[in-house]
């Protein structure tokens, strides 16, 4: 079928001629215009002059001699304007920051009220009074006065709550911030594009320097749909001075039938406004034309953009026509899942592909060091500090060109250190980027000129190094630009901001920049957005996101105006955006042959998971043929194989245990608790090596309160061991415990006993959970004075044997007892706990038990501990005591004793405990050094806390 801008290009040649060089053809957006000429060359066939073309802003804004203002120029002055109106009303002013989300909706509420001409002076009125809205809206339908009823019941019936009467006063100062505004702006030579849509629409046939321009030709307004008044006005001003034509992009079969929605603009144009239509006698494409449609049902966001390559296949081998494939992206969020789905070539071919939505800067890494260094920027200001993650993410980023050796020196010493915050001046002792990246910004004016030196710096780096890609490139010019269009922007209004403020304005500018990725604009592959294929028309159209709720939208943006007074003045309310909507997605089809919906039917946060209306009313009335087809994406689970790792014919796992027997190991009784929990766990820590990746976070661990407990215990009794403990000793020591615990902490998470500090949020909560444990080991040890400490963190050795293969080998324990005490002639081994290990036990054959759930690992430790002492100290009816500081007050389950049956791990009992424990501690030994295989624990809560449970299929 004929695109709708060829048929445009052979009327006005047939018209015009040679004279076409003297009209201007206006569009909506920039992209028809390279269709358009396109199509005029193959119509004229030799060299020719080509009429001007303009955006409907472009073409507006060349009738003054204005500039018109940026976002950031109407900010700043109407922020400026609001406060001088605040401190006339004696209130108090409004800071930059707080003003930013109100000076939006404010500026797009203006500007909507310029381009359909509304009267502020009456939106903004106090309506309260029912004898003013009826003098002054004795005209409204009844419809629409009950609108404006509704909106002011609220206000006019009872005391008005505080947050209503500040609306009022905000809507009833706006009327002259919206006259002030606009005059200030004129002043400083400029103007909104709302108030040049205005001042057009006044009268343009007075305008005549403007007009002039086009008396040889016409000016030409292809393919508009929904009109602002201001719009209306002017177009229908220049048909009746004959100086203008209009091609609206129509169809009868929604035009005519005033129940579709699709046509509702095009129906006031023509007959409410008598803009007259060029092709207003052509036959019905939807009508008369087959149209194919296969709606595709997926499941998932990222699925939508993954079964292009199905419906895209043959055009990869046939891409070469002007007008022949577009991907219509109605959720620009697929962008990325698109481009990663359509391959660069297909069968040896190259694919030609063009996007013209731009691929956004946000995405980039650009913007990710950007956005590290406004982040950072903060923090310094803040407290002269920065994040360890934040130094992280800066020396792992891959544009800071920093060398893997000099990224693992600085991330292992700063690891070693376990700072959480690092300071800034240590930062900048590094040079080079370091000192360009961390250079504390002194003035609101130098957050884009030390920004712009960091993308200088990094950019000249790149360069000289020859690693810079093209897309980067690109970004990086997007950035510069934008960055001195800022500078030139912020020069005059930011001396007097605050800094945290200046950058955010910086951080939301860049936030949406977005740069073309290059391609061919009339052959190939077109992917873009909804709002780009106006005027344009394709042979098959794929559009991907047709859920409700992005076509059409579901919100109509921020606004003060609520919904019942747009409707009085005629403002755009949500139907427009079904309208608007409908529309673009009926004028893509009229032409198209092939047409496919693709929509998302998972529900989630962001999606209702239905189709679009639109397809359900095609569907019920238009007679197309559909074809429908449902992805179903199954998840497949494989079924569970048990790992087994195996140790015959293995060598290196023979020559690691070997390494043991041989005594250049040594075991830890952590390391054989972990065995007998869960084999596999012992695995992978001990024989393949495997380590959780060492992290500095803000969070305290629970092993890491154990360890400050531990060192506070061995602060505390110190000075002690010397001599018998009695009570009045401990209490006197205990007024020393809070420094203690601020100096076991530091030497814990710091390395550094005797670093000074300021101690914060839950660093607080740490030291508060430490001092009340040792308050409940004291308050024990109390209890068992007088005693006498042998000795602290001691380290003990022992050698066990055990068969193997026939012969008696062993192996050499060690450990660190945390406190060895003598009272009454016994001997005590001590073990501080912060977890949640129990004292009672079932039997010693359950302790060694890998596939039962009677483990006490805290049990095995101590005994291990008390085994090893005993061989060492060459003593006996050593007796170990468990300190678990959570538990240990308990009436029920408290103590300092392990327990059985109720019968007490001590005396008799013990004895005979001993020797069990020892042959069922060798038969484990032989197990681990000789069973077969290593293999998981077939009870759950043994390896529920394991770092390695996806390694073993769990």
């Amino acid at each position: 079928m004929k695109p709708f801008l060829q048929e445009v290009a052979e009327d006005l040649v047939t018209r015009f001629g040679k004279q076409l060089e003297n009209c201007a053809i206006v569009f909506n957006n920039k992209r028809p215009a390279a269709y358009l000429q396109k199509h005029f060359a193959n119509i004229i066939g030799k060299p020719f002059f080509s009429p001007s073309f303009f955006t409907i802003q472009e073409f507006f804004a060349c009738s003054t001699s204005y500039k018109i203002a940026d976002f950031y120029l109407q900010f700043f002055t109407l922020h400026r304007i609001y406060n001088q109106l605040l401190a006339e009303e004696k209130l108090e002013t409004i800071s930059s920051h707080k003003f930013f989300p109100l000076a939006k909706i404010i500026l797009s509420d203006f500007n909507q009220i310029d381009a359909d001409l509304v009267d502020a002076e009456k939106l903004y009125r106090d309506l309260e009074d029912i004898s003013v809205i009826n003098q002054d809206f004795d005209y409204l339908s009844p419809e629409q006065y009950q609108f404006l009823s509704q909106f002011w019941t609220s206000y006019s019936e009872g005391k008005h709550k505080k947050q209503q009467e500040l609306f009022i006063k905000m809507w009833r100062r706006m009327p002259k911030l919206y006259h002030k505004f606009h005059a200030t702006l004129k002043e400083q030579g400029y103007l909104t594009n709302g108030s040049v849509y205005r001042h057009l629409a006044g009268d343009i046939t007075s305008h005549e320097k403007f007009i002039s321009n086009f008396d040889k030709g016409k000016i030409i307004f292809v393919g508009f749909n929904a009109l602002s008044s201001a719009e209306a006005k002017i177009f229908t001003q220049l048909q009746e001075s004959e100086k203008a034509l209009f091609y609206f992009d129509a169809d009868s079969y929604y035009l005519d039938d005033v129940s579709q929605e699709a046509g509702l603009f095009l129906r006031k144009n023509l007959n409410l406004l008598g803009l007259k239509n060029e092709f207003a006698t052509q036959a019905s494409l939807m009508k008369t034309q087959q149209h194919d449609v296969n709606v595709f049902k997926v499941q998932g966001q990222s699925a939508q953009a993954k079964i292009l390559n199905n419906i895209l296949k043959e055009d990869y081998t046939n891409a070469d026509a002007v007008g022949k494939t577009v991907v219509v992206l109605a959720d620009e969020s697929l962008l990325i899942p698109t481009l990663q789905t359509i391959p660069t070539s297909y069968e040896g071919s190259a694919i030609e592909l063009n996007v013209t939505m731009g691929f956004a800067l946000s995405t980039s890494s650009i913007f990710g060091l950007v956005d590290l260094w406004l982040t950072s920027q903060l923090e310094i200001l803040q407290g002269d500090k920065v994040t360890y993650k934040n130094v992280e993410a800066f020396l792992t980023h891959p544009l800071t060109g920093l060398t893997q050796k000099m990224r693992d020196k600085i991330l292992t010493a700063l690891l070693a250190e376990n700072q959480v915050e690092i300071d800034h001046k240590r930062l900048l002792r590094q040079s080079g980027l370091f000192d360009v990246f961390y250079k504390k910004i002194e003035n609101p004016q130098f957050v884009v000129t030390n920004l712009l030196e960091v993308l200088d710096f990094v950019l000249t780096r790149l360069s000289n190094a020859k690693t810079l890609k093209k897309i980067d490139a690109e970004l990086f010019v997007k950035t510069i630009q934008e960055l001195n269009r800022l500078h030139d922007t912020f020069s005059n209004h930011i001396s007097k901001e605050e800094i945290p403020f200046v950058i955010y304005l910086v951080q939301k500018s860049l936030q949406a920049i977005a740069v073309p990725l290059s391609g061919d604009p009339l052959n190939g592959i077109q992917v873009m957005g909804l709002l780009e294929t106006r005027n344009l028309n394709f042979d098959k159209v794929v559009i991907l996101g047709f859920n409700e709720g992005i076509i059409p939208k579901s919100s109509i943006g921020n606004s003060f105006i609520p919904d019942s007074i747009r409707r009085v003045y005629g403002l755009p309310v949500l139907e427009n955006l079904d309208a608007i909507s409908s529309y673009m997605v009926y004028r893509l089809m009229q032409r198209a042959k092939n047409i496919n919906f693709v929509y998302n039917s998972l529900t989630d946060e962001s999606t209702s998971g239905e189709a679009s209306r639109i397809l359900k009313q095609l569907e019920y009335e238009s007679g197309f043929n559909f074809t429908y087809n449902e992805l179903n994406l199954e998840v497949k689970t494989e079924q569970f194989k048990e790992v087994h790792i195996e140790k015959t014919g293995n060598a290196f796992i023979q020559e690691t245990l070997q390494k043991y027997l041989d005594k250049r190991k040594i075991l830890s009784p952590s390391a054989l608790t972990q065995y007998i929990s869960n084999p596999i766990d012992f695995f992978f820590n001990y024989i393949a090596g495997i380590k959780e990746p060492k992290e500095i976070s803000a969070v305290v661990e629970a092993n890491e309160i154990g360890s400050i407990l531990h060192k506070v215990m061995e602060y505390f009794y110190q000075d002690l061991q010397s001599a018998e403990i009695t009570e009045v000793r401990i209490k006197e020591k205990k007024k020393l415990v809070p420094q203690l615990i601020q100096k076991a902490f530091n030497a814990v998470m710091f390395n550094h006993p005797d670093l000074v500090m300021e101690y914060k949020g839950m660093q607080k909560v740490i030291l508060a959970i430490v001092d009340a444990y040792v308050n409940i080991i004291l308050n024990q040890d109390i209890t068992q004075t007088p005693f006498t400490i042998i000795s602290l963190e001691q380290k003990v050795e022992a050698e066990i044997s055990f068969p193997l293969n026939g012969k008696e080998e062993s192996v050499k324990i060690f450990g660190y007892i945390d406190r060895v005490d003598v009272k009454d002639g016994v001997t005590k081994i001590v073990d501080y706990k912060t977890g949640s290990d129990k004292l009672a036990f079932k039997d010693v054959d359950e302790l060694f038990n890998s596939d039962g759930k009677h483990i006490n690992k805290a049990l095995i430790q101590t005994l291990l501990y008390t085994y090893a002492y005993e061989q060492s100290a060459n003593k006996t009816c050593v007796e170990p005591n468990l300190y678990i500081v959570k538990t240990m007050n308990d009436p029920i389950y408290g103590g300092v004793w392990f327990k059985s049956n109720r019968q007490v791990l001590r005396g008799d009992f013990l004895e005979e405990i001993k020797p069990l424990f020892l042959a069922r501690l060798k038969e484990k030994l032989t197990e681990l050094f000789g069973a077969p295989y290593f293999k998981a624990s077939e009870i759950p809560d043994n390896y529920k806390y394991s770092i390695y449970k996806t390694l073993f299929g769990k």
